[in-house]
């Protein structure tokens, strides 16, 4: 049973390409961008933070986010969990309410509106586990 990426960079470019898709995908993406949710998620096993929010007029794609806390805005979520965490949620396999409740994700600010989002972002999990399968099976939840 894999699902520990190889290093923080691997981490990182595997949730780029995730983002994109979400941010691509012609029907999640939209739907993203006009719930407007700002997230800042922290994945402190791996040490990274990054900062998602809607597109703005002018700017590429249907999100826009950024490895940093150097951001011009507020997010109105905030989630802690570990790198293992996010990529078992990617692919389906971690219940987000439960893993709050669990403690295996912690929150902060508007969790419901988050919650919210779940539905629209269910797409990607069998995409996601088709990368997986294909380029990353180490991560295989």
């Amino acid at each position: 049973m894999g699902q520990l990426f190889d290093s923080a960079d691997e981490f990182r470019v595997v949730m780029d390409r995730i983002f994109s898709m979400m941010s691509e995908d012609p029907e999640m993406g939209p739907r993203l961008r006009d719930a407007d949710v700002p997230q800042r998620f922290e994945f402190d096993d791996v040490d990274m933070v990054v900062n998602i929010r809607a597109s703005r007029a002018g700017e590429d794609g249907n999100l826009h986010w950024e490895w940093s806390d150097e951001v011009d805005w507020e997010p109105r979520v905030k989630m802690t969990m570990s790198s293992e965490v996010a990529n078992k949620y990617f692919q389906g396999k971690e219940n987000v309410a439960m893993a709050i409740a669990r403690r295996r994700i912690k929150t902060g600010g508007d969790v419901k509106a988050a919650l919210a989002l779940i539905p629209i972002t269910k797409p990607i999990y069998a995409r996601y586990r088709a990368v997986v399968e294909a380029e990353y099976p180490h991560l295989r939840a």
